[in-house]
């Protein structure tokens, strides 16, 4: 008996000292306490294995939380166009939008001022424009950390705000989860396809997120389970759209839309030839002479089925090739390849 109350009392004593080195709120250290020497005290009576889960579950929750550490930004504008230029062709809207914020954070930088908040683009566009990629690159652009929240089939605003901890299978929104994953408290959020959430759920999801994308409301964000008051307005929102069609009135008036283009043949050919063929050179650990394709095959190659909106038709196309190409090489058959029209048959998907 004497060797289990050491045990117990060695982990409500660890639990207590994760709370006493972790860097939150110090009104939320006097919560956590209370709640400490609550278990302590339901121990001693033999009421503490369901209470004790429940407890470290929750610190484990609060500890992780950023709610000091951010990541300093890259305020360069000419390193934020080349980076945007290097990973995207065209864009010019979308990349000018983002060079003003940009520019404005830098101004307001210079002179201490703390008080600018990030206007809230919304990308509007069709399957495989290019709306998650450029949100990944602007994160990329600033220095900050980039977790994306997918909206699509969401069926309830409960996997935004979180559910209290009164029910016992509880769980923390994806909002607060995203920070974790971020371990900062200004990352890049991308809210993928607002327009897709489920219809029986729409309402209460669009109310959740005014919240999330107003200024003056973010600043103390609750989640239900953490129960506690998160200031998300260092956080830099970045939404995407099929349509606005099925978008609230409310959460429009906070976003400022900007419309993604289907890309011409011309475009793709230039995405396909000089963005995504040596990133998938690279990717698949291969030489940059490895393959080398003829350049009256590139139309075929970007419009193989028929007219396609996005790239995603071409990102495949150009995946089949050097997967193809990386088989032949393991097989010991080949190590270069030159893709002509007598054998471009072979590298394309069926």
């Amino acid at each position: 008996m004497d060797q289990q109350n050491e045990l117990l009392n060695a982990d409500i004593q660890k639990l207590q000292d994760q709370v006493n080195t972790a860097k939150i709120p110090d009104d939320l250290r006097e919560k956590i306490n209370t709640m400490v020497a609550r278990l302590s005290r339901a121990a001693h009576y033999g009421n503490y294995s369901g209470e004790f889960e429940q407890i470290a579950h929750y610190i484990d929750w609060i500890i992780s939380l950023p709610w000091e550490t951010t990541t300093p930004d890259i305020l360069d504008i000419v390193h934020a166009k080349e980076s945007l230029n290097t990973h995207h062709y065209g864009l010019q809207e979308l990349k000018e939008r983002f060079l003003e914020y940009l520019s404005v954070l830098i101004l307001n930088e210079k002179k201490s001022n703390d008080t600018y908040h990030a206007p809230i683009l919304l990308l509007v566009g069709l399957v495989g424009t290019g709306k998650t990629t450029i949100a990944a690159s602007i994160a990329e652009a600033l220095g900050r950390k980039f977790v994306r929240i997918p909206f699509g089939g969401m069926g309830s605003a409960l996997d935004l705000r979180g559910e209290s901890r009164v029910r016992p299978d509880a769980e923390v929104g994806q909002i607060m989860k995203a920070l974790r994953r971020a371990g900062s408290k200004n990352p890049v959020i991308l809210l993928d396809e607002i327009d897709r959430v489920s219809e029986s759920a729409r309402s209460d999801i669009m109310g959740v997120l005014v919240e999330l994308l107003d200024p003056e409301q973010n600043m103390a964000f609750t989640d239900h389970y953490i129960d506690y008051p998160f200031d998300l307005s260092k956080v830099l929102f970045i939404a995407t759209a099929n349509n606005s069609t099925n978008i609230s009135t409310a959460v429009m008036d906070r976003l400022e839309p900007i419309m993604m283009p289907s890309y011409t043949d011309d475009e793709k050919i230039k995405i396909g030839r000089d963005y995504v063929f040596p990133h998938e050179i690279k990717k698949a650990g291969m030489g940059d002479g490895t393959i080398k394709v003829d350049d009256n095959l590139w139309p075929k190659i970007v419009r193989p089925l028929g007219f396609d909106a996005g790239i995603r038709t071409l990102e495949r196309s150009i995946q089949s090739i050097v997967r193809r190409a990386a088989k032949q090489i393991v097989e010991g058959k080949n190590q270069t390849f030159y893709i002509t029209e007598s054998n471009l048959k072979d590298f394309l998907p069926s």
